[in-house]
């Protein structure tokens, strides 16, 4: 019989995903930092620019972001005034994926055309938050199917990708349409 708290074996759970995640987060910055940049991208057509694609299609992942964020707290009964739909679980689920989904060609657009940057604050501030983001996105989908993991778990990461991907947006979409205006 183990002398272990059932917290303590619950967060011994969270070493694989939490080293998988810091592993994705380091390789995007390493592979950021080293990869010559090709400052070659594609435009959209409708699209003024690389740059306008890139801060819509952010804009598309904070909006399913927040619809997240709002249906965890419908889902987990946080909202008293709110019965919990039956459809919420997996409108849920289909956000969260269509907010990735969104994010990945900016992700690589920035990445290969760009790379990781620090020539100024939010430049720097970006590529850290692009890292984290991917990092801590596959720590959280690594603990959904885990069983036995502190309830604290879940609801600590789903905040943590929230913070990266809201982070990433206001230091590009955000910056973007404050110098360039709401343009397409």
């Amino acid at each position: 019989m183990s002398t272990q708290a059932p917290a303590t074996r619950g967060s011994a759970g969270l070493i694989v995903p939490l080293i998988a995640g810091l592993l994705v987060a380091l390789t995007l910055g390493v592979y950021g930092r080293f990869h010559e940049p090709t400052y070659f991208s594609v435009n959209v057509a409708g699209f003024s620019s690389p740059t306008a694609v890139k801060a819509w299609l952010a804009t598309i992942a904070i909006a399913f972001a927040v619809f997240q964020l709002v249906s965890a707290f419908v889902m987990y009964g946080k909202v008293p005034s709110v019965r919990t739909p039956a459809w919420i679980g997996t409108a849920h689920r289909w956000s969260g994926r269509v907010a990735v989904l969104a994010s990945v060609p900016v992700a690589v657009h920035c990445l290969y055309a760009l790379g990781f940057q620090d020539y100024s604050t939010r430049v720097l501030a970006h590529s850290l938050f692009g890292c984290f983001f991917y990092g801590v996105f596959v720590t959280k989908m690594l603990i959904l199917t885990k069983k036995g993991l502190p309830a604290w778990a879940l609801p600590v990461f789903g905040g943590l990708v929230f913070t990266g991907l809201t982070g990433l947006w206001l230091t590009s979409s955000l910056w973007f349409f404050s110098n360039n205006g709401l343009t397409f």
